[in-house]
Protein backbone atom coordinates (compact mmCIF):
# COMPACT_ATOMS: atom_id res chain seq x y z
CA UNK A 1 0.00 0.00 0.00
CA UNK A 2 1.47 3.32 -0.98
CA UNK A 3 1.99 5.43 2.29
CA UNK A 4 2.06 8.99 1.26
CA UNK A 5 -1.20 8.67 -1.31
CA UNK A 6 -3.07 6.69 1.95
CA UNK A 7 -1.99 9.78 3.86
CA UNK A 8 -3.47 12.37 2.13
CA UNK A 9 -6.63 10.86 1.79
CA UNK A 10 -7.02 10.77 5.57
CA UNK A 11 -5.73 14.35 5.76
CA UNK A 12 -8.02 15.39 3.23
CA UNK A 13 -10.99 13.56 4.30
CA UNK A 14 -10.49 14.74 8.05
CA UNK A 15 -9.84 18.14 7.05
CA UNK A 16 -13.10 18.52 5.29
CA UNK A 17 -14.85 17.00 8.44
CA UNK A 18 -13.32 19.97 10.33
CA UNK A 19 -14.56 22.56 7.62
CA UNK A 20 -18.05 20.77 8.54
CA UNK A 21 -18.64 19.82 4.83
CA UNK A 22 -19.10 16.01 6.19
CA UNK A 23 -22.61 14.25 5.27
CA UNK A 24 -22.74 11.25 7.66
CA UNK A 25 -21.12 8.32 5.46
CA UNK A 26 -21.21 10.27 2.23
CA UNK A 27 -19.05 12.16 0.58
CA UNK A 28 -15.73 11.07 -0.31
CA UNK A 29 -12.09 12.29 -1.54
CA UNK A 30 -9.39 10.78 -3.59
CA UNK A 31 -5.99 11.03 -5.06
CA UNK A 32 -4.72 9.82 -8.18
CA UNK A 33 -2.36 6.68 -7.95
CA UNK A 34 0.73 7.73 -9.51
CA UNK A 35 1.66 4.21 -11.42
CA UNK A 36 -1.79 4.97 -13.12
CA UNK A 37 -4.02 2.26 -11.53
CA UNK A 38 -6.86 4.70 -10.38
CA UNK A 39 -7.56 6.43 -7.20
CA UNK A 40 -6.75 6.26 -4.09
CA UNK A 41 -10.17 6.76 -1.59
CA UNK A 42 -11.92 6.50 1.32
CA UNK A 43 -14.23 3.45 2.02
CA UNK A 44 -17.83 3.33 1.79
CA UNK A 45 -20.01 3.01 5.31
CA UNK A 46 -17.24 5.69 7.19
CA UNK A 47 -17.57 9.20 7.57
CA UNK A 48 -14.77 11.45 6.36
CA UNK A 49 -14.31 12.29 9.76
CA UNK A 50 -13.61 8.32 11.08
CA UNK A 51 -11.26 7.68 7.85
CA UNK A 52 -8.19 6.89 9.05
CA UNK A 53 -5.18 4.39 7.26
CA UNK A 54 -7.28 1.11 7.09
CA UNK A 55 -10.34 2.81 5.51
CA UNK A 56 -8.28 3.85 1.90
CA UNK A 57 -8.68 1.87 -1.07
CA UNK A 58 -6.88 1.76 -4.27
CA UNK A 59 -10.07 1.56 -6.84
CA UNK A 60 -9.31 1.10 -10.43
CA UNK A 61 -11.61 2.73 -13.73
CA UNK A 62 -13.69 -0.83 -13.98
CA UNK A 63 -14.03 -0.79 -10.18
CA UNK A 64 -12.22 -3.18 -8.40
CA UNK A 65 -10.09 -2.67 -5.55
CA UNK A 66 -6.70 -3.26 -5.77
CA UNK A 67 -5.71 -2.29 -2.51
CA UNK A 68 -7.28 -2.00 1.09
CA UNK A 69 -10.23 -3.78 2.64
CA UNK A 70 -14.52 -2.84 2.48
CA UNK A 71 -16.50 -1.75 0.03
CA UNK A 72 -15.92 1.31 -2.72
CA UNK A 73 -18.39 4.19 -3.07
CA UNK A 74 -20.78 4.05 -5.91
CA UNK A 75 -19.77 7.08 -7.29
CA UNK A 76 -16.28 5.97 -7.80
CA UNK A 77 -16.44 6.94 -11.98
CA UNK A 78 -16.52 10.90 -9.82
CA UNK A 79 -12.99 10.33 -9.49
CA UNK A 80 -11.27 7.87 -12.26
CA UNK A 81 -12.80 9.09 -14.80
CA UNK A 82 -11.83 12.48 -13.65
CA UNK A 83 -8.35 11.89 -13.41
CA UNK A 84 -8.42 10.01 -17.11
CA UNK A 85 -9.73 13.08 -18.83
CA UNK A 86 -7.33 15.70 -16.52
CA UNK A 87 -3.60 14.65 -16.12
CA UNK A 88 -3.12 18.04 -14.59
CA UNK A 89 -5.42 16.89 -11.46
CA UNK A 90 -3.71 14.81 -8.38
CA UNK A 91 -7.10 15.25 -6.13
CA UNK A 92 -10.66 15.03 -6.47
CA UNK A 93 -13.14 15.87 -3.77
CA UNK A 94 -16.84 15.40 -4.14
CA UNK A 95 -19.47 17.29 -1.26
CA UNK A 96 -22.91 17.41 -0.61
CA UNK A 97 -22.91 20.71 1.39
CA UNK A 98 -25.72 22.64 2.24
CA UNK A 99 -24.98 26.10 0.68
CA UNK A 100 -23.73 24.07 -2.14
CA UNK A 101 -26.98 22.56 -3.34
CA UNK A 102 -28.87 25.43 -2.42
CA UNK A 103 -26.74 27.48 -4.85
CA UNK A 104 -26.74 25.06 -7.45
CA UNK A 105 -30.47 25.20 -8.10
CA UNK A 106 -30.91 28.13 -8.80
CA UNK A 107 -30.48 29.54 -12.43
CA UNK A 108 -28.06 32.31 -11.35
CA UNK A 109 -23.84 32.56 -11.68
CA UNK A 110 -22.07 32.25 -9.19
CA UNK A 111 -20.47 36.28 -8.81
CA UNK A 112 -17.23 36.95 -6.81
CA UNK A 113 -18.87 39.37 -3.99
CA UNK A 114 -16.31 37.46 -1.31
CA UNK A 115 -12.68 36.42 -1.81
CA UNK A 116 -14.16 33.02 -1.69
CA UNK A 117 -16.05 32.58 -5.28
CA UNK A 118 -12.98 34.37 -6.88
CA UNK A 119 -11.36 31.02 -7.86
CA UNK A 120 -14.74 30.51 -9.78
CA UNK A 121 -15.67 33.07 -12.11
CA UNK A 122 -13.68 34.26 -15.09
CA UNK A 123 -14.35 31.97 -16.07
CA UNK A 124 -18.30 30.92 -14.30
CA UNK A 125 -17.74 27.38 -12.70
CA UNK A 126 -20.10 25.13 -14.61
CA UNK A 127 -23.09 23.19 -13.66
CA UNK A 128 -23.43 19.38 -14.65
CA UNK A 129 -26.97 18.76 -16.38
CA UNK A 130 -27.30 15.36 -17.14
CA UNK A 131 -28.43 14.11 -13.98
CA UNK A 132 -29.03 14.65 -10.39
CA UNK A 133 -28.28 11.08 -9.53
CA UNK A 134 -25.62 8.98 -8.38
CA UNK A 135 -22.22 9.32 -11.12
CA UNK A 136 -22.42 5.61 -10.54
CA UNK A 137 -21.21 4.39 -14.21
CA UNK A 138 -18.35 4.67 -16.05
CA UNK A 139 -20.01 6.94 -18.72
CA UNK A 140 -21.56 9.62 -16.34
CA UNK A 141 -18.54 10.13 -14.93
CA UNK A 142 -17.18 10.73 -17.85
CA UNK A 143 -20.22 12.85 -18.42
CA UNK A 144 -18.96 14.99 -15.36
CA UNK A 145 -15.65 15.14 -16.48
CA UNK A 146 -16.46 16.68 -20.14
CA UNK A 147 -18.73 19.30 -18.01
CA UNK A 148 -15.94 20.16 -15.51
CA UNK A 149 -13.46 20.39 -18.38
CA UNK A 150 -10.56 22.85 -17.13
CA UNK A 151 -12.60 24.24 -14.35
CA UNK A 152 -11.28 23.85 -10.53
CA UNK A 153 -14.84 22.14 -9.69
CA UNK A 154 -18.55 22.02 -11.28
CA UNK A 155 -21.70 22.18 -9.28
CA UNK A 156 -24.29 19.35 -9.49
CA UNK A 157 -27.79 20.51 -8.68
CA UNK A 158 -29.92 18.37 -6.87
CA UNK A 159 -26.65 16.52 -5.57
CA UNK A 160 -24.01 18.01 -4.39
CA UNK A 161 -20.47 19.34 -6.31
CA UNK A 162 -16.77 18.12 -7.01
CA UNK A 163 -13.34 20.18 -6.78
CA UNK A 164 -10.00 18.96 -8.35
CA UNK A 165 -6.80 20.62 -8.08
CA UNK A 166 -3.28 19.23 -8.35
CA UNK A 167 -2.19 18.33 -4.64
CA UNK A 168 -5.43 17.27 -1.94
CA UNK A 169 -4.69 20.24 -0.17
CA UNK A 170 -5.86 22.37 -3.11
CA UNK A 171 -8.76 20.33 -3.71
CA UNK A 172 -9.83 20.72 -0.47
CA UNK A 173 -9.22 24.09 0.06
CA UNK A 174 -11.41 24.49 -3.42
CA UNK A 175 -14.10 22.48 -1.80
CA UNK A 176 -14.06 25.05 1.58
CA UNK A 177 -14.42 28.32 -0.95
CA UNK A 178 -17.03 26.93 -3.06
CA UNK A 179 -19.50 25.97 -0.21
CA UNK A 180 -18.03 29.51 1.82
CA UNK A 181 -18.91 31.17 -1.49
CA UNK A 182 -22.62 30.14 -1.98
CA UNK A 183 -23.65 30.47 1.48
CA UNK A 184 -22.48 33.95 0.66
CA UNK A 185 -24.48 34.14 -2.70
CA UNK A 186 -27.39 32.92 -0.99
CA UNK A 187 -27.23 35.34 1.86
CA UNK A 188 -27.07 38.15 -1.15
CA UNK A 189 -29.65 37.12 -2.94
CA UNK A 190 -31.98 36.41 0.21
CA UNK A 191 -31.73 40.23 1.18
CA UNK A 192 -32.36 41.46 -2.91
CA UNK A 193 -29.65 40.56 -4.49
CA UNK A 194 -25.94 41.84 -4.84
CA UNK A 195 -25.57 45.13 -5.83
CA UNK A 196 -21.96 44.60 -6.76
CA UNK A 197 -18.97 42.14 -7.19
CA UNK A 198 -15.42 41.73 -8.27
CA UNK A 199 -15.11 42.23 -12.00
CA UNK A 200 -12.46 39.90 -14.53
CA UNK A 201 -9.57 42.59 -13.70
CA UNK A 202 -9.75 42.29 -10.18
CA UNK A 203 -11.00 38.74 -9.98
CA UNK A 204 -7.89 37.85 -11.43
CA UNK A 205 -5.61 39.99 -9.87
CA UNK A 206 -7.27 38.56 -6.46
CA UNK A 207 -7.24 34.99 -7.29
CA UNK A 208 -2.62 35.23 -7.32
CA UNK A 209 -3.18 38.17 -4.71
CA UNK A 210 -5.77 36.36 -1.94
CA UNK A 211 -5.29 32.54 -3.16
CA UNK A 212 -2.32 32.25 -4.43
CA UNK A 213 -0.40 28.53 -3.38
CA UNK A 214 1.19 29.68 -0.43
CA UNK A 215 -2.79 31.07 0.72
CA UNK A 216 -3.62 27.90 -0.33
CA UNK A 217 -1.32 25.72 1.83
CA UNK A 218 -1.71 28.26 4.72
CA UNK A 219 -5.59 27.54 5.13
CA UNK A 220 -4.61 23.61 3.93
CA UNK A 221 -2.30 23.51 6.98
CA UNK A 222 -4.98 25.16 9.30
CA UNK A 223 -7.93 22.74 8.57
CA UNK A 224 -5.25 19.53 9.06
CA UNK A 225 -4.27 21.15 12.40
CA UNK A 226 -7.90 21.40 13.59
CA UNK A 227 -8.69 17.72 12.09
CA UNK A 228 -6.40 16.23 14.84
CA UNK A 229 -4.00 14.23 12.02
CA UNK A 230 -0.78 14.37 13.70
CA UNK A 231 1.95 16.36 11.44
CA UNK A 232 5.42 15.62 11.70
CA UNK A 233 6.42 18.90 12.95
CA UNK A 234 3.29 19.35 15.00
CA UNK A 235 2.55 23.00 13.44
CA UNK A 236 2.54 24.64 10.23
CA UNK A 237 4.85 23.60 7.73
Amino acid sequence: MSREQVSEVVKGSRALAAAGLDDMVWGHASVRDPEGRGAWMKASGWGLGEIDESRVLLVEPDGEVLEGSGRRHLEYPIHTEIYASRPDVGAVVHIHAPAVNAFSSLDVPLRPISHDAVPFDHPQIPRFGRTGALIATRELGAALAESLGGARGVLMPHHGAVTVGPTMGIATMYAVLLERACRTALSALAAGGSASWSDEEETVFKREQVWNPAQLDAGWQHLVRMSGVPTVSGGPS
